[in-house]
């Protein structure tokens, strides 16, 4: 689904119009990044939460050459599905 399915799906739920839609959606995606960003997570009840989670320093090969290369730590965005999604999917 894209942004654009999203606000369209979000509009079609909630009467709003496509371009309420869309600022709602980016609304939504800014306080999430707002939250990561400042080393917070977001938690919505029944949905999920998105985290901060770290990564460790490891070694890695080139695929091209087979050489050995270090893969430097870093820090990469988590989801965690709450449990309403998680037994919706299954």
């Amino acid at each position: 689904m894209t942004k654009a399915e999203l606000a369209a799906k979000v509009a079609n739920e909630t009467g709003l119009t496509k371009a309420q839609a869309e600022k709602a959606v980016d609304g939504f995606v800014s306080a999430v990044s707002g939250a990561l960003e400042a080393g917070d997570s977001a938690t919505l009840v029944g949905f999920g939460t998105f985290a901060i989670g770290s990564r460790a320093q490891r070694e890695g090969r080139n695929p091209r050459t087979g050489e050995k290369i270090e893969i430097p730590a870093s820090k990469v965005v988590k989801f965690k599905a709450g449990k309403n999604l998680s037994e919706k999917v299954k």
